[in-house]
């Protein structure tokens, strides 16, 4: 399952490179199963990891999703996918906060451990990325996005508050996961604004 996984967003997600970067997307994907495989998590779950975006970024349905690979990957894939009608009738800053917001309060009240731990690889990868071309570009970074710093503060800092609640409720290893997305966090934003969100 996870090497026809592989082998189907290789197609996919052709052509399609990271943010601002000649590095193909599917480098993203490699290291989110890379992170699950590390954590003993199960086929499924990482399998999930590795579709995570083909529904958000590409033509694939979440139908095609679920006849390929199953009903539990494809409600994981479906829990790591922005709603698409958060993606229409809005300006492109508003649809931009919605869609973070909804993630944020789906991780807060709604995902299951295992949608969790998809989640929070998925966003430790792209925080580790941002950390990585910080330190190599500095402020020009944030020119790349569709939103400023500030607002990429909030929703990053947000994000790692929810997934930290939620790991006191489920422990290892969503709990590592979270740490490590704070630690990295913090190194691109600073330490007192986790602390700052949190207060």
């Amino acid at each position: 399952m996870v090497f026809r996984a592989i082998k189907f967003v290789a197609e996919a997600h052709q052509g399609q490179y990271r943010k601002g970067t000649n590095i193909p997307y599917i480098s993203h994907l490699m290291n989110v199963m890379k992170t699950l495989c590390e954590n003993g998590c199960d086929k499924e779950i990482i399998t999930a990891g590795i579709l995570h975006d083909v529904v958000e970024d590409t033509s694939v349905t979440i139908e095609q999703v679920e006849r390929l690979f199953g009903k539990r990957v494809s409600t994981l894939v479906a829990g790591a996918s922005e709603p698409e009608h958060m993606h229409n009738g809005k300006d492109g800053k508003t649809s931009w906060r919605l869609r973070k917001q909804h993630t944020i309060e789906f991780i807060l009240h709604e995902a299951t451990l295992d949608q969790m731990l998809v989640t929070c690889a998925d966003k430790l990868d792209n925080a580790e990325a941002i950390r990585q071309d910080f330190a190599r570009i500095g402020e020009k970074i944030w020119d790349r996005f569709n939103a400023p710093k500030s607002d990429q503060q909030w929703y990053y800092t947000s994000l790692a508050a929810a997934f930290e609640q939620r790991s006191a409720e489920f422990g290892e290893p969503l709990s590592k996961l979270s740490q490590e997305l704070i630690s990295t966090i913090n190194e691109v934003f600073g330490r007192n604004e986790f602390s700052s969100c949190l207060g």
